[in-house]
């Protein structure tokens, strides 16, 4: 699903995506030139392309931002660094060594049993600086919680706020460093109150429709992290049910005896499962999960496979 936001701000173009991909931010201006914030998951890259290409005409694309690097923000870089070859793709500081080295383990692609192709890194989005995008300065903020080195994206005339994973119109994005035992619910609440802070009139999240009712959104972000720092067992299984459910969106149909492999080979479930569920067997444990999933129509039994719905 493509929206064009030219009233509200001259040279925006967001591309509202599958929830495998991120949704992707198209800036065009005079002086600033073309950028792409966000590129999706690897798996769509020959779309997030098509959708660039359309957009842009003759114009190259000349820079890609990341305000995260997990892997349905930054999946569709190589893609476009391969058909724009000069494209200078900019990402947050904290993980620009693991970039350079590609370090799968690192950069959480294997942990969480996803994929994303090899890219390069050209520049780093530091947080309080700014980058003129649309031909107006963007504010970058530091924003840690769901990723620690996650960057949110401000435009201070008209309010714009990129919030990717930190703000949703319902929710935010799973706090992984939670689930590698880090303490990290406190900076959740940090960056939301530092969207408060900017009170953007209008929200470009990482996922879903762009909305305008950010003081809805915090109040509905801030009631869910208070139900997860009272019960991190909640949170943990949230988790569980949201990489299991990613992972059927790219399969879109899984055995169970290879669901059962790869959950055995993805560090992060075994790492849930010994934390807080450890008073089951990881098999029974999977399997709730996906009963789970089907309960909710996320998922449906299909022979002794698991279809995506």
């Amino acid at each position: 699903m493509t929206h064009n936001y030219q009233a509200l701000a001259p040279g925006i173009t967001v591309f509202e995506r599958g929830w495998l991909s991120s949704n992707n931010i198209l800036f065009v201006g005079q002086r600033s030139g073309s950028a792409l914030v966000d590129t999706g998951y690897c798996t769509h890259s020959a779309q997030t392309l098509a959708l660039v290409q359309s957009a842009l005409g003759e114009r190259p694309l000349e820079r890609i931002l990341n305000t995260h690097l997990h892997s349905d923000h930054c999946g569709g870089n190589a893609a476009l660094q391969q058909a724009w070859p000069g494209v200078q793709t900019a990402i947050p500081p904290g993980q620009a060594a693991h970039v350079r080295t590609w370090d799968a383990y690192a950069l959480s692609y294997t942990p969480t049993g996803q994929e994303c192709p090899q890219f390069r890194c050209d520049a780093l989005l530091q947080p309080d600086t700014e980058e003129l995008l649309g031909d107006r300065p963007w504010q970058v903020h530091a924003a840690p919680g769901h990723d620690p080195h996650s960057v949110v994206l401000f435009e201070p005339h008209d309010r714009v706020l990129i919030s990717a994973d930190a703000l949703w119109e319902n929710g935010f994005g799973v706090v992984f460093p939670e689930l590698e035992g880090e303490d990290a619910f406190d900076e959740v609440a940090r960056t939301l109150d530092l969207i408060e802070r900017l009170s953007p009139r209008t929200v470009i999240p990482g996922h879903g429709p762009v909305f305008h009712d950010a003081e809805r959104a915090l109040t509905v972000a801030r009631k869910r992290l208070d139900g997860f720092a009272s019960n991190p067992v909640k949170h943990a299984l949230y988790a569980a049910k949201v990489l299991l459910k990613y992972k059927l969106l790219e399969w879109q149909r899984i055995e169970l005896t290879d669901l059962h492999a790869w959950a055995s080979a993805t560090p992060y479930f075994g790492a849930l499962h010994a934390r807080h569920f450890g008073d089951q067997p990881q098999a029974q444990w999977l399997q709730g999960l996906a009963d789970d999933l089907v309960r909710s129509g996320a998922a449906r039994r299909e022979g002794d496979g698991l279809v995506n719905l």
